[in-house]
């Protein structure tokens, strides 16, 4: 199938542009991503240089975010698929608008019927747009404290205290810095989509790591951390170049 739809990605997460343009490859190969922007500006400079059929726009970006992004854009002829990772909030704002959207991390099947009915619009409806930004609320900071199930209630612990979370089966074994360690009934994927963006990793099929909470990183044949109370976690493969991509180096 030749390539139907020019597609310019917006999004000021490099990982995320990277990943949505190789699913792109894979699964739509009547889109055409014209143009990778990782900034906001640089998302409008495409969008007027190339007019494309199609546009993934992030919300919450700085400097600029999308609504204000499509202001500067004197016609809007081209379908709009907006990606978010605040579904919480924007589930509801969404449904209310009918504009299409794909919460992150993206889901190929949810991509795959996006792009579909991208093929089959003419134009952003306007209306949508402003109903969509009239219930779009920005996102409450995080809070820095997680409730744990302890016997009869909740043990309210600061997040900066895990140390790392385990795998054991279908609960997680949470690990503090004290040495505490209490098991919750919540899959390590489930403690994942909660922690990750609170400055923890996955660096193992059984391990979610706090990144302020390493030692040091030994590498070799059997790469692994030591954490702050000396355990040792090891680390996957291909989980290895994630990790270090989180941590920086000088």
């Amino acid at each position: 199938m030749n390539p139907t739809l020019k597609t310019v990605i917006i999004d000021d997460e490099p990982d995320c542009v990277h990943l949505l343009a190789m699913e792109l490859n894979e699964h739509c190969p009547q889109v055409q991503v014209v143009a990778r922007c990782t900034d906001s500006t640089e998302g409008l400079a495409a969008i007027l240089h190339h007019e494309p059929d199609l546009v993934f726009l992030d919300i919450e970006m700085p400097r600029m975010n999308g609504f204000q992004l499509l202001e500067k854009v004197s016609e809007l002829n081209f379908c709009l698929i907006f990606v978010t990772a605040y579904d919480k909030f924007a589930i509801k704002a969404f449904r209310l608008s009918a504009l299409d959207y794909l919460l992150k991390p993206i889901d190929s099947t949810e991509m795959i019927q996006a792009v579909s009915k991208a093929e089959r619009k003419v134009r952003l409806d306007n209306r949508q747009l402003h109903l969509l930004r009239e219930h779009y609320q920005a996102p409450k900071p995080l809070s820095n404290r997680i409730a744990l199930p302890h016997q009869n209630g909740m043990i309210f612990a600061d997040i900066s205290d895990i140390l790392y979370c385990e795998a054991d089966n279908n609960y997680t074994k949470i690990m503090l810095a004290d040495r505490t360690v209490y098991l919750v009934s919540k899959t390590l994927r489930e403690a994942q989509d909660m922690l990750e963006e609170r400055g923890f990793v996955r660096v193992h099929r059984q391990y979610l790591v706090n990144l302020e909470q390493i030692k040091k990183y030994v590498r070799g044949e059997g790469c692994y951390l030591v954490m702050n109370n000396n355990q040792t976690i090891p680390i996957s493969r291909n989980q290895k170049e994630k990790l270090l991509e989180k941590i920086g180096w000088l």
